[in-house]
């Protein structure tokens, strides 16, 4: 199964408008994989299109 990944700036910040609902989440709930799997998707993203200056 591949992981849904975010294809543009809309969908970004629709993403972390989710996670931020989702901080108090727990682990292992269906909240907390909800969370994880965001998480993911948005530092997949971060790391392609918003390179921080190192």
């Amino acid at each position: 199964m591949t992981m849904p990944s975010i294809k543009n700036e809309q969908e970004y910040a629709a993403a972390l408008a989710a996670i931020d609902q989702l901080l108090e989440a727990g682990p292992g709930t269906p909240e907390g994989e909800k969370f994880d799997t965001l998480a993911k998707m948005i530092e997949e993203y971060d790391d392609i299109h918003h390179k921080l200056n190192e």
